[in-house]
């Protein structure tokens, strides 16, 4: 780097209260992968792919997630457990301390951008303390052109500074040494006292769900996306674990992204990132052949353990169960070059229901496609603790609670009126288990549920019959190419009746519970779509 550049950067980051700074402005993986190899900070596996620890950090700290309260947010945002206020004076004062924290320093900047569709297009200049920080970013953010680098300006501005640490937090209005803040105002995601990459990418992944359907009439989802071959577009919703990223990978599709998409109003659905930010747990080749072939140089490892020969082994959760890689979407073969396309024409709400009571397949009226995005639900399996064994149900609102500063009836009324101007089908697909809870019955396999996937994005259970479940309402195809046809009705599959009605009654009731605190802000075409029972009702009346 000559020493002109070094003083233009200087001053150009000035502006930002970054003083002294020698800054590194786009540098390439492979340079940043040096760096950060040469400084000690990371190493790489025997293939060539660096791999990173965060410290402290392996996830989000969603209690520690802020957003500035102001006139543009103050009656907007859904204010509560999820969005938390920090006021415009607390916010000044922490990006104060963090420039000074920063300046004098080596710092890398990275130009990128986020909505692959044209007309949403929003550039993110972000500054990062790590060199392995700003790797991360080139393979999430999407990538300009070096024509389009020369003349960039940013919509928005990351300061990520994981080394800074608030030593009061208290005076500052946040909970402890971390935080991570948006203000829509100023339009800057600051991040403080965490190297955990995926503050910065939800950081603008909850801007975009503020700022998409205020201001643009685009519905932000927190979904993964393929195209077909004859142009029809499919959306899969679904909280970690559910088959999300492993679903959406079809030979037979092209993937449009498998995290984050916007759809606008006139019916394209775009992605986005960039790339793609996968769980490595567990981890097999034949399992999923797409990310573990994505792993490669330019990828980024994080919290991985390594085996006696140095080859990453993905079995060992011993630092974190979160483990994960980033890469960019150029490491995947089957992609959507654009990576946007028209034309919904299917969305699945993936839930692994592990008390093993919701149908296999079941499709949805608009009533309860928006009940069950608001609800998001999935059920995690028990086991932490020795002796538990009841399964443990999870709901967060539409499938993406932490990121969505609005009211989740917002996002659940517009995907209604979206899937009613688009004609969309709506399906709820149980991954979890089947012919009784978790520790008697057994998971649905995976043929079967890409069978069923299969089955309808070729039109085949347009016409078929379906029957309603007694207890959630959900309609249930009576036939489906390549699945057992008794595992359609979840009812069939258990050996005693009365402990499956039990059981679904108990569900019923959780969602009840749960829906609660919307149902003030929901139509009554949304709260008509919940279970017909809970445990205050007879059944006889629904048999």
């Amino acid at each position: 780097m000559n020493n002109l550049q070094t003083v233009e950067t200087q001053v150009s980051l000035e502006i930002y209260g970054l003083k002294n700074v020698t800054a590194h402005w786009n540098l390439s993986p492979e340079k940043l992968q040096q760096i950060t190899v040469d400084k000690k900070m990371g190493k790489e596996t025997k293939n060539g792919t660096l791999s990173i620890n965060t410290g402290k950090f392996t996830g989000r700290s969603p209690q520690d997630r802020f957003i500035v309260k102001d006139d543009y947010t103050a009656d907007k945002v859904w204010w509560g457990k999820t969005n938390k206020p920090v006021s415009t004076e607390n916010f000044n004062k922490l990006k104060n301390e963090v420039t000074k924290y920063l300046s004098g320093k080596e710092l890398y900047v990275r130009d990128g951008y986020v909505c692959a569709e044209p007309e949403f297009r929003t550039n993110i200049r972000t500054v990062t303390e790590l060199p392995w920080s700003n790797l991360f970013v080139y393979n999430m953010f999407l990538r300009p052109s070096e024509k389009e680098l020369e003349n960039f300006s940013e919509d928005w501005l990351i300061l990520c500074a994981p080394g800074y640490v608030c030593p009061d937090p208290a005076a500052y209005g946040i909970r402890q040494g971390n935080f991570s803040i948006i203000n829509f105002t100023d339009k800057i995601a600051l991040v403080g006292g965490s190297a955990y990459t995926g503050e910065m990418k939800k950081g603008i992944f909850s801007a975009l769900n503020l700022i998409l359907p205020v201001e643009k009439n685009v519905l932000p989802m927190h979904c993964s996306a393929n195209v077909g071959k004859k142009g029809d577009t499919a959306i899969f919703f679904g909280l970690s674990g559910t088959g999300k990223t492993t679903l959406s990978a079809d030979p037979d599709r092209k993937l449009i992204g498998d995290d984050e998409h916007g759809w606008t109003a006139d019916n394209t659905i775009f992605n986005f990132e960039g790339g793609c930010y996968a769980k490595v747990i567990d981890l097999t080749e034949e399992k999923e052949p797409d990310i573990f072939r994505a792993i490669r140089p330019g990828a980024l490892l994080e919290n991985v353990v390594f085996n006696a020969d140095g080859d990453p082994d993905y079995l060992d959760s011993s630092i974190t169960q979160n483990t994960r890689v980033s890469y960019p979407i150029y490491h995947i073969d089957n992609i959507q070059e654009t990576l946007y396309a028209n034309n919904p024409k299917n969305i699945f709400f993936l839930t692994c229901d592990a008390f093993g009571v919701l149908p296999p397949v079941s499709k949805l009226t608009p009533g309860q496609a928006a009940y069950h995005f608001i609800s998001g639900y999935t059920a995690k399996v028990a086991g932490t603790e020795a002796g538990i064994t009841e399964p443990v149900p999870s709901f967060s609102a539409c499938f993406g609670e932490p990121f969505m500063p609005l009211h989740p009836a917002k996002y659940g009324e517009m995907l209604s009126k979206k899937m009613q101007e688009a004609g969309v089908n709506v399906w709820l697909i149980n991954t979890g288990w089947s012919a009784g809870p978790y520790g008697v019955g057994s998971r649905i396999k995976l043929k079967y549920t890409r069978a069923m996937i299969t089955a309808i994005l070729n039109g085949e259970l347009d016409h078929v019959d379906y029957e309603q479940n007694p207890i959630f309402g959900l309609f249930m195809p009576k036939y489906c190419p390549g699945v057992p046809t008794e595992m359609l009705d979840p009812m069939n599959t258990w050996l005693q009746k009365g402990a499956y009605i039990g059981k679904a009654i108990q569900l019923a009731h959780s969602f009840h519970l749960n829906f609660e605190k919307f149902a003030h802000q929901a139509t009554q075409q949304i709260i008509e779509g919940g279970p017909l029972i809970d445990e205050h009702h007879h059944l006889e009346e629904h048999i």
